[in-house]
């Protein structure tokens, strides 16, 4: 990354998002801990959206999300620990990270989605 010219700031959050996972960087900077908070948290909501009959997260609710968080066999491959210490991290409480979250994904959804699937 540092080679391709990155920015300082993109190369330490990006290897912060591992932290306690794969390296011992610690999210510092609100970008970091965002980025750590959502990245486990945008696989889970991307997997409750593919079991919607509308495979999609423009209808979800995060009462959905948080169900299926609690059901740790559910994309256990997302880990709850981590997605808790993120909000924590952020002093955000968990329902508001998963509203925070699932805001973005479906304005990102919206903005891809040809119109008439809106």
């Amino acid at each position: 990354m540092q080679e391709a010219g990155l920015d300082p700031q993109i190369i330490r959050a990006t290897a912060s998002h591992g932290y306690g996972i794969c390296c011992d960087i610690k999210p510092e900077h609100q970008m970091e801990k965002v980025l750590y908070a959502t990245d486990e948290l945008s696989g889970l909501i991307g997997a409750c959206a593919l079991v919607r009959p509308s495979r999609s997260t423009l209808d979800m609710e995060v009462k959905s999300v948080k169900k299926k968080f609690k059901q740790s066999s559910f994309a256990a491959g997302c880990s709850r620990p981590v997605i808790q210490r993120g909000a924590d991290m952020l002093g955000w409480s968990l329902d508001e990270l998963i509203a925070l979250t699932l805001e973005a994904m479906q304005a990102y959804e919206r903005s891809t989605s040809p119109a008439d699937a809106r």
